[in-house]
């Protein structure tokens, strides 16, 4: 895909104000430190809610053709969010989380 300076296509890394203001946007979500990557911890009430949060994402993620690092350990799930293709954080990353967040509650 190509990308620009600004990052303002689907599949460019988001670099400069673009980045800044789509990660401002995101206030639980922490850059990872030596990648160009951004993670969440989720807590839920119990594992039924939280792997009832994964198959929510799980399906968004297949209809994106874009899928998480994550990991569930009972009532806790993990996500790192970086798109490959660019080599870092993209829109498709901003959107995942942003949908993530909406639904987490």
């Amino acid at each position: 895909m190509a990308t620009t300076q600004t990052g303002t296509l689907t599949g460019a890394a988001l670099t400069g104000a673009a980045r800044a203001e789509a990660l401002a946007g995101l206030a639980a979500w922490r850059e990872v430190e030596g990648r160009d990557a951004i993670r969440r911890s989720f807590v839920f009430p119990d594992f039924n809610a939280a792997f009832g949060f994964m198959t929510r994402v799980a399906l968004l993620a297949e209809t994106m053709n874009h899928h998480p690092e994550w990991s569930n350990v009972y009532n806790r799930v993990e996500v790192t969010l970086t798109t490959h293709d660019a080599g870092g954080v993209t829109a498709l990353d901003v959107r995942m989380a942003g949908f993530m967040d909406g639904i987490a509650g």
